[in-house]
């Protein structure tokens, strides 16, 4: 089990980006994205972006990318467009960027989601991975599978006190600062 060493280390607040990815969403309504950004933010983290873009794969890849490059974001987290149904690509859109998948971060979220709504937990293709050391994490579109994300498993690996150990630490843009 986790542990964390609030005692020892000072906490290293993160630059997160978020999208939304949705045909029918807004700002208004967008309750998926204004949980994570409320999350982040009382984590410690600062929001770097958040946006709003349509089921399109090369939408979702261009503005994805866009953070990958930018050396002040460290993390993104898309949520939507995850399920089986027609325009639900963004696995699709995602995964050509990453260097590196991290399996079991779909593995987990699909096990501790079993808890909350059984097999339909199938249904959900929620990846991860890093990609020019900026850590990727595309989760459901539902409030209740980002909270799932974002309490049971992405909070703790993106704080750099989590013991045995977390992505912060395997961070080189943000250690060599």
């Amino acid at each position: 089990m986790a542990h964390s060493d609030n005692e020892n280390r000072a906490f290293l607040p993160l630059n997160i980006a978020v999208l939304t990815v949705s045909d029918t969403r807004t700002e208004d309504t967008d309750k998926s994205g204004a949980l994570l950004r409320d999350r982040l933010e009382a984590a410690g983290h600062q929001l770097a972006e958040k946006v709003i873009e349509p089921d399109d794969i090369y939408r979702i890849r261009a503005t994805v990318s866009r953070w990958i490059a930018d050396p002040d974001i460290q993390v993104v987290v898309t949520t939507g467009g995850t399920g089986v149904t027609g325009r639900d690509g963004t696995p699709e859109a995602v995964t050509p960027l990453l260097d590196k998948v991290i399996e079991g971060f779909g593995e987990v979220f699909r096990a501790l989601s079993f808890e909350d709504i059984g097999t339909s937990t199938l249904q959900s293709r929620c990846v991860a991975g890093v990609a020019n050391g900026t850590y990727v994490f595309s989760l459901p579109g539902s409030s209740n599978a980002c909270a799932t994300g974002w309490d049971k498993l992405i909070v703790s690996q993106l704080d750099n006190r989590t013991r045995p150990c977390n992505l912060v630490e395997l961070m080189p843009r943000l250690l060599e600062t």
